[in-house]
């Protein structure tokens, strides 16, 4: 299921994640704000326990998630979201997995995995920049599933309305939070009007 993340704050941001002469600092420091926001919404759910706090006044009730939460950055451009969710859950667990095309197929294929083993309760995040044909992220997500996640949620910034579709289709189960929905896929399968190459934008490799 798609969910687009609406909010004046996220719009603004990606202005400027999308303007083709912001810098890669400017560019790293924007998606991370928007992940967190993002976060913040698919989180909303999460299951919390009562626990004690003793404030430098009385003793009373606060929470604590219940859920061992693990955000799995699609190498590499999901690095660049990485940030975002560690400002907003200091304690999360980190796990990596790598795709690349194979130019014979165009399939997408596992290069590097590590993930921590799953608990019983263990809540996925899968953050990736953009969605654009879905090959990958939902070549990532059967990968996160054959790990033993069941709780899984994705984290995009731009998605595109046919990876939408391939996600839906391979991934119904899964919700996908993105900051925004674009129009199409060009013949070179770049989402428009998009923000250019993720990855290269993030890391200064243009």
């Amino acid at each position: 299921m798609f969910f687009a993340v609406d909010h004046p704050c996220i719009k603004a941001k990606m202005t400027v994640l999308r303007d083709k002469n912001t810098s890669p600092k400017e560019f790293r420091e924007r998606a991370e704000e928007i992940t967190c926001f993002l976060a913040y919404e698919a989180l909303k759910n999460l299951h919390l326990s009562e626990v004690p706090v003793e404030t430098p006044l009385e003793r009373t009730m606060g929470a604590v998630e219940e859920n061992d939460l693990v955000v799995v950055p699609v190498l590499r451009a999901g690095i660049g979201m990485l940030g975002g969710i560690q400002s907003l859950i200091p304690t999360v667990k980190v796990g990596f997995i790598g795709l690349q095309r194979d130019h014979s197929t165009k399939h997408p294929v596992k290069y590097y995995l590590n993930l921590p083993r799953p608990s019983e309760d263990a809540f996925a995040i899968v953050i990736d920049p953009m969605l654009a044909t879905g090959g990958s992220l939902s070549a990532a997500v059967s990968a996160v599933k054959e790990c033993g996640y069941r709780h899984i949620v994705v984290l995009t910034i731009v998605s595109a309305p046919e990876g939408v579709a391939v996600m839906e289709r391979d991934h119904p189960d899964v919700k996908i939070y993105s900051a925004a929905l674009d129009r199409e896929l060009n013949a070179d399968k770049y989402i428009l009007p998009g923000l250019g190459d993720a990855g290269d934008r993030l890391f200064g490799t243009l």
